[in-house]
């Protein structure tokens, strides 16, 4: 699977859509700071991330979980430092042939992804 995993500190842009020609579904996700975290009012969520660390986690995550759902493409950006509430934490883009693999490996990403790759949210700001 081609793997374009990348850590930021700036406002994500999703990359431009250029589907492979045997892409038959592609799924995006924006995970999005809520204005609220544990019933009080934020305005921005801070995370911390070891990138080089993270990047190859995000990498043999997304390798591991296409032998199961054998997809062909996927991006994955995430945020660091100070996310203001509103604004994407994460974007992930996965293409493959077909929609079950796509909404498949999509889900178990976002599942695993907390457990495994090492970015934490540290702290939030209030509102």
């Amino acid at each position: 699977m081609e793997i374009t995993a990348q850590l930021t500190n700036r406002a994500i842009e999703p990359p431009a859509f250029r589907p492979a020609g045997n892409t038959g579904a592609v799924a995006e996700f924006n995970g999005i700071v809520r204005g609220e975290e544990n019933g009080a009012a934020i305005s921005a969520l801070r995370y911390e991330a070891y990138e080089s660390m993270a990047v190859r986690e995000i990498e043999r995550l997304l390798n591991e979980l296409a032998r199961e759902f054998p997809c062909h493409r996927a991006w994955v950006i995430h945020r660091h430092g100070w996310v203001p509430a509103g604004e994407s934490a994460i974007f992930v883009r996965i293409e493959s042939r077909h929609r079950r693999e796509v909404f498949a490996l999509l889900a178990a990403f976002m599942d695993r992804l907390k457990l495994d790759v090492p970015i934490w949210k540290v702290e939030t700001r209030a509102a």
